[in-house]
């Protein structure tokens, strides 16, 4: 296939960072055993902090997507082993402060938060009606894990019509090889560019381009 290319248009571009929580990226939080290491191996949280910043100054719109539930887990359909591990583990309690975004992450006030039940963030949400409602072709997506709810967020962003790019050192997953795995398969529906190639798109002029990895 031939090299894909990213076009950046701030004003119609948008970074989604899903669930960087703490019950879900910290030592301290009750999905530490699956993700904490990763993590903290790779640096992602500096990462995708840097990202924020440059796509807050570039004037990107930037939400954040997080999974809650309120005590006893009523909307929680337990049909799967990460949905009854949820439960077993107490996560995710809406007003816990596993629920929340870490401080290093903290969005600001003016940014859209959604709040979902499943393994993406657009059914039962505002997110699609946020992104037309401010124009928005293209979503960088951020988060953990790279091959759950960011892919599956992704897709359904695909599903859409918007254009969708994984940035692939600003995500993390269990294992490396899950986290790879995704990031080929992804490049038949969308893209996938490091914090870097991004970045330097962001400070050069408007609609620049970048080749997107395949």
């Amino acid at each position: 296939m031939a090299e894909k290319l990213l076009q950046v248009d701030p004003s119609r571009t948008a970074l989604i960072n899903v669930h960087w929580q703490q019950d879900i990226v910290t030592r301290e939080g009750a999905f530490a055993p699956f993700f904490a290491e990763s993590v903290a191996r790779h640096g992602v949280i500096a990462k995708t902090s840097s990202l924020v910043a440059s796509a807050r100054e570039a004037g990107l719109l930037v939400i954040w997507a997080r999974a809650a539930f309120r005590p006893g887990y009523p909307e929680l359909v337990l049909n799967s082993g990460l949905n009854q591990a949820i439960k077993d583990l107490g996560a995710l309690v809406e007003g816990s402060p596993g629920a929340n975004i870490i401080p290093d992450l903290a969005p600001l006030d003016t940014e859209p938060v959604v709040s979902h039940p499943g393994t993406s963030a657009f059914p039962s949400t505002a997110l699609d009606a946020i992104l037309r409602r401010h124009g928005i072709e293209t979503v960088l997506f951020t988060g953990v894990s790279t091959n759950v709810t960011v892919e599956g967020t992704a897709r359904d962003a695909v599903n859409l019509g918007y254009r969708a790019v994984l940035v692939k050192d600003a995500c993390a997953a269990a294992t490396d090889a899950a986290h790879e795995a995704t990031l080929e398969t992804f490049s038949l529906l969308g893209g996938t560019a490091s914090v870097e190639e991004i970045q330097s798109v962001l400070t050069a002029v408007p609609a620049e381009t970048v080749g997107l990895s395949r």
